[in-house]
């Protein structure tokens, strides 16, 4: 065997400071301590441009712009890119199945469109139904009065409510864990807040009659198994009664005031807000009412589940002491610069805005830096259209000339908790990683 092919590949850049931050400084800048002299022009040489704040820029961090490049320097740094008619560019993280992201500055929209609303599947997409209409939902199990009940049935039988909710995926976020976990490499935009209009989960489940006994549901849609087996379901999981019984829990048929798009789980989609993605059902067939836990694909061990007590990052774990993660942690984006944006000379002030959002809580704050995390500005931060809607935040920075730039935004809930500088309580499937997000901007 020869020296080369024994050889240990080499590490890139993002991977040697996953590793060892300190050391990845040493390597790669000749930095220790404070950035300056030939550190700095290394970096500065890296980057195409000066750093202004490069004395706050603290010791480990790579830049931004270096971890996540704006545009592919090789084919193979290239993010795949997924097109559909009559969607915008998304982010392809697999094709079995279908997962594609939205980038932050897509999701510049107050509601988000069809165009811009990410890609969750988890197996085959079914047939599209030729009668919407008569479309057909099953309530049964742990009920007075077990339902079968068309589309047309629920909306003439029951209010019809229309709201704007959050729609965000578990793993959203996943790609900021180090060690790397199982699972598509989510950044922060497998989000969105689309308006729905359908009926309340609690008004048809009331007309059921629930028994003392129901305490779980469990959700069952029309999406074949990826291996074609009839006999297994692509995703089946189930919420607790409470959640199922909240106000603004729905079976939505419209989206945005249409038909709900097929590959967004068209006809009859169960709208579970606040709660990872996976609560919400496609292409929704039976809600079984169960007098236990719910035991189906997608639940138990560590699947939608995060530690009780921190485990040591990277381990091996079998879940026993996991929980359910069912309100999902606070979260901002920006939306109205592209990560790499390149502004004209004399910028001297940046307008910005995004949203944010905590799951069944509020957001109270939103706050920005561009002197690597030195200092913060607060921004204004709009009320929710309603309750489980994302809110969208506005406020303007001062740049001190040109120069490498880095926005960092962070978002605070209601209860006072803050998004944490690292991803935190690290778990074997990536689940609820919302550490502070950075986009990099370069002024002339």
């Amino acid at each position: 065997m020869s020296n080369k092919s024994r050889a240990r590949p080499e590490r890139s850049l993002v991977e040697l400071y996953r590793d060892d931050p300190e050391r990845a400084d040493a390597l790669a800048w000749g930095r220790r301590g404070a950035l300056r002299g030939t550190a700095l022009a290394s970096m500065g040489a890296a980057l195409g441009v000066s750093i202004p704040f490069a004395d706050r820029l603290p010791a480990g961090v790579l830049p931004e712009l270096l971890a996540r490049p704006a545009s592919a320097q090789t084919a193979s740094d290239a993010p795949q890119v997924f097109r559909m008619e009559g969607k915008e560019p998304l982010i392809l993280l697999g094709d079995r199945p279908l997962v594609a992201e939205t980038p932050e500055h897509q999701l510049d929209e107050a509601v988000t469109s069809f165009k811009n609303f990410f890609i969750r599947n988890n197996g085959q997409m079914p047939e599209p139904a030729t009668n919407p209409d008569g479309w057909q939902l099953t309530i049964d199990g742990e009920v007075n009065t077990p339902l079968t009940m068309t589309i047309g049935d629920l909306r003439s039988r029951f209010p019809n409510v229309t709201l704007q909710l959050q729609m965000e995926c578990g793993g959203n976020g996943r790609g900021a864990f180090a060690p790397q976990t199982r699972g598509n490499q989510w950044g922060n935009g497998a989000i969105a807040n689309a308006e729905w209009t359908g009926v309340r989960l609690r008004d048809v489940l009331n007309a059921a009659g629930l028994k003392p006994s129901a305490i779980y549901t469990g959700h069952f849609g029309a999406d074949p198994h990826l291996s074609g087996a009839t006999d297994r379901q692509a995703i089946n999981r189930g919420m607790r009664i409470a959640k199922a019984m909240d106000e603004d829990t729905i079976l939505a048929f419209r989206m945005n005031g249409q038909p709900i798009p097929h590959i967004h789980g068209a006809p009859l989609r169960l709208i579970t807000p606040g709660w990872p993605g996976s609560f919400s059902q496609k292409w929704l067939t039976r809600i079984w009412i169960r007098d236990k836990v719910h035991d189906g694909a997608g639940m138990g061990g560590t699947s939608y589940r995060v530690p009780t007590n921190p485990i040591v990052p990277g381990s091996n774990n079998n879940g026993a002491s996991f929980r359910e993660l069912e309100s999902m942690p606070v979260r901002a984006i920006l939306s109205s610069h592209a990560h790499g944006s390149r502004l004209p000379a004399g910028t001297r002030a940046l307008n910005l805005r995004g949203a944010a959002w905590a799951g069944d809580l509020t957001v109270r704050a939103v706050h920005v830096s561009t002197d690597f995390g030195a200092s913060w500005t607060e921004m204004q931060v709009a009320a929710p259209a309603n309750r489980h809607a994302w809110q969208r935040w506005t406020g303007r920075v001062a740049l001190p000339s040109d120069g490498y730039f880095e926005i960092w935004y962070r978002a605070t809930d209601s209860e006072g908790t803050m998004q944490p500088h690292a991803a935190a309580n690290w778990n074997p499937q990536g689940y609820g990683a919302n550490p502070i997000s950075r986009a990099a901007v370069l002024v002339g």
